[in-house]
């Protein structure tokens, strides 16, 4: 009975997780999207770290206008997939790489100093700690159990009963 209480509550916390950090994602998405001012440009023009040639080119125009489109876009696509329940590994994925970039071009190292970041760090910050929770999310996926994944299946069970 244990284990099964234990499968149940990590279903529902994983669920749980899921949709906050779908949250998160299309949140951020949005706002980016419609604040026109809006610009990557400040966080990689600062950026610190052994990719900071990468992202110093990114930064340069034409490619950070494609950078900015492709932010949204992608941190749009993440929070659909993440809250509604559907692509979820494909949408992890996508998050695992966002959250990767965020972190490589800001990264937490005590000999470096943190410019243009939230709060101060060791190693660690939110960035990487999302990117482990996008890396659950994608071994564990939930959108039969929670989701539109759930709800097609179940119209496609309950047509095959009437059928039958």
């Amino acid at each position: 009975m244990t284990e099964t209480k234990g499968k149940w509550q990590l279903k529902h916390s994983v669920v749980f997780m899921r949709v906050l950090i779908g949250w998160h994602f299309l949140y951020e998405g949005v706002v980016k999207l419609y604040n026109p001012d809006w610009t990557s440009f400040g966080y990689l023009a600062t950026a610190q770290g052994p990719f900071k040639p990468l992202f110093l080119i990114i930064a340069k125009e034409p490619i950070i206008g494609w950078a900015d489109t492709l932010n949204w876009l992608a941190l749009m696509f993440v929070g659909i997939t993440l809250l509604l329940g559907i692509f979820e590994k494909k949408g992890a994925l996508v998050g695992i790489i966002l959250l990767a970039l965020y972190y490589w071009a800001h990264p937490p190292f005590p000999w470096l100093m943190q410019v243009n970041v939230e709060g101060s760090y060791w190693f660690v910050n939110k960035n990487l700690i999302e990117l482990a929770a996008c890396m659950v999310i994608y071994q564990y996926p939930t959108g039969q159990y929670f989701g539109l994944k759930y709800l097609f299946n179940k119209k496609n069970e309950q047509t095959k009963t009437e059928t039958l």
